[in-house]
């Protein structure tokens, strides 16, 4: 059940971060959750194996490197889905720092009930 509450959230954060930022657009609300998954499955697969690859570059940029990686993915989720679109890096690096903010308000509210 928390699974799904998550997903459903990531959803609704991916939604509110488009509304903020230009240059990213998504087409509904099952467009966002379908994109959250897929950002988790991406992440979790080719973001993983490049974290891993660059790990001395990422301790030497103080984890740069993993931000900058987070936002390729997000690019490619952008590339992969239909109903996703994200033009740009600069676009991508403000969504996924405007995505974090937004996940963190919804988990504090989430250990506050």
């Amino acid at each position: 059940m928390k699974f799904i509450v998550e997903i459903l959230l990531t959803g609704l954060a991916i939604l509110i971060a488009s509304y903020f930022i230009p240059g990213v657009h998504v087409n509904g609300y099952f467009t966002a959750v379908i994109a959250g998954v897929l950002l988790a499955v991406v992440n979790a697969t080719v973001g993983l194996i490049l974290r891993i690859l660059t790990f001395p570059l990422n301790i030497l940029t103080l984890g740069l490197v993993s931000f900058i990686i987070g936002v390729c993915m997000i690019l490619l989720v952008s590339h992969l889905l239909d109903g996703f679109y994200v033009h740009g890096f600069f676009s991508a690096a403000l969504f996924a720092i405007v995505l974090a903010v937004i996940k963190m308000i919804f988990h504090g509210a989430e250990k506050s009930r």
